[in-house]
């Protein structure tokens, strides 16, 4: 793969599919790779609010022999006090990787071209590649062979949305996004992820009715508003309330399996009853962040793996 992970594109589905099974791996052996990153520095630097992103990184990188160093907005927003470039260069002279929770993605892509070690995408405003990662290392548990599967998102088309439907047409899964009228995901995403799917006998659906959630064999959903968004959980109800995840939802598509990134909003996205059910596969999709996430740093950073 390339140097860094940005959009989750650096990766084919070859390149997937070995990482996953070293996701497997480190998951199922922990004690063989406890010094995967033994002498290896991270910086893990954060503009938003994070729990699952956070621990997952620090407490994984921890487990992989690494340090991962955390860094917010105490020194000033990237970009104010010193500029991106400068935030790349510098980190760069120190640490052996940056993992980077920012804003925009174009601070992504400034601190890729000019940073000398890896970057890692952990969320920007276009992608959340390494939720994706966990999200079908998850299904693979479920499943074993994801091509051919069915993945409903239903909700707020959004970065989760464009990683899912992006890594749903590298692996083959049948994808369609169930999105409110005027809360469909990105267009140019929308093409490009059907152009991979026509590659890999897979399809892309874009609707706003839940009809077309039928037959689905996962249900996927994601808060209604986005982190920093001026809009209220209460203001958003009328519009998004008829895409709930609910037990009748479930009944009504045939659908096995039910996931959310988290952090939820129960009652709101999706229902307690659902959420805490035994189609719920969300608290082994949030354990699967850290294992997919050092599969990928072990990829980046230790040539041996």
């Amino acid at each position: 793969m390339t140097q860094s992970f940005i959009t989750g594109l650096e990766l084919d589905q070859t390149g997937l599919l070995k990482l996953f099974n070293l996701a497997h791996q480190i998951k199922a052996q922990p004690q063989d790779f406890s010094q995967a990153l033994a002498g290896k520095s991270i910086v893990t630097l954060f503009e938003k609010p994070s729990l699952r992103t956070r621990l997952s990184f620090d407490i994984g990188i921890n487990k992989l022999g690494g340090h991962a160093v955390y860094l917010d907005q105490q020194n000033g927003a990237m970009g104010s006090r010193e500029s991106v470039k400068d935030f790349a260069l510098n980190i760069s002279t120190w640490a052996d990787g940056i993992v980077a929770r920012v804003n925009q993605h174009s601070t992504l892509s400034t601190l890729a071209e000019y940073a000398t070690v890896p970057v890692v995408n952990s969320l920007c405003d276009l992608y959340h590649p390494c939720q994706a990662l966990a999200d079908f290392m998850t299904l693979q548990e479920v499943y074993g062979d994801v091509s051919g599967l069915k993945l409903a998102y239903l909700g707020e088309g959004n970065n989760v949305t464009h990683s899912l439907m992006l890594l749903a047409a590298s692996l083959g899964t049948d994808f369609v996004a169930v999105c409110p009228k005027g809360h469909s995901p990105d267009a140019q995403i929308v093409k490009q992820a059907e152009q991979m799917a026509a590659v890999n006998g897979a399809s892309i659906l874009i609707s706003d009715r839940v009809e077309a959630a039928a037959g689905a064999n996962v249900l996927y959903t994601d808060t209604w508003v986005s982190m920093g968004s001026n809009v209220s959980l209460e203001q958003a109800k009328d519009t998004f309330m008829p895409y709930q995840i609910n037990s009748e939802l479930l009944k009504q598509t045939g659908a096995q399996t039910v996931l959310h990134c988290q952090p939820a909003h129960r009652e709101y996205e999706i229902t307690s009853a659902v959420m805490d059910g035994e189609n719920s596969k969300i608290i082994q999709q949030a354990e699967n962040r850290m294992h997919a996430q050092n599969a990928l740093l072990v990829t980046l950073l230790n040539k041996q793996y």
